[in-house]
């Protein structure tokens, strides 16, 4: 049987396999299967210019998988991990600092710039119980609705 492996297993299959794992990623939740994939098509390009058996394509098929797995998970996917904390406005916000640019007194309600946009928004509105001035710097304390609770830096 395995003779027989060895004798009809080419190269393309290794292609064709790993195509069929790379486009199964589609309906996988993570980037598991395209490097399963990617070996698979890199044990192909292998065996085209370098006669192997079955086991060794196999075995080398298991250590590309491994290695590109490794490397995937441990190195290259946690620094692009998204640090904007989209979809976590509150968590996003509270902490942030920024600039007054319009306060009434009367109501205690103004606007807040940040430096760079948070959640979609340069500027937000907010409440605060003290008294602020224009250009003067808030950190965001909570969130209530649409505003934020700031307070005096």
């Amino acid at each position: 049987m395995v003779d027989w492996l060895d004798a009809n297993v080419l190269y393309w299959h290794w292609i064709v396999f790993g195509m069929l794992l790379a486009g199964a990623e589609i309906f996988a939740p993570s980037f598991f299967l395209l490097w399963l994939g990617v070996s698979g098509v890199l044990v192909g390009l292998i065996g085209y210019f370098i006669n192997l058996t079955l086991s060794t394509e196999v075995i080398l098929w298991g250590v590309f998988s491994l290695a590109s797995l490794i490397t995937w998970f441990k190195l290259i996917a946690p620094s692009m991990k998204n640090k904007t904390l989209s979809g976590m406005s509150r968590e996003a916000l509270i902490g942030q600092e920024g600039t007054i640019t319009e306060f009434n007194l009367s109501v205690s309600k103004g606007r807040l710039r940040f430096s760079a946009p948070i959640v979609g928004s340069d500027e937000w509105g907010f409440r605060c119980e003290q008294v602020l001035s224009v250009g003067d710097r808030a950190i965001v304390t909570d969130v209530s609705g649409n505003d934020l609770i700031v307070r005096k830096k």
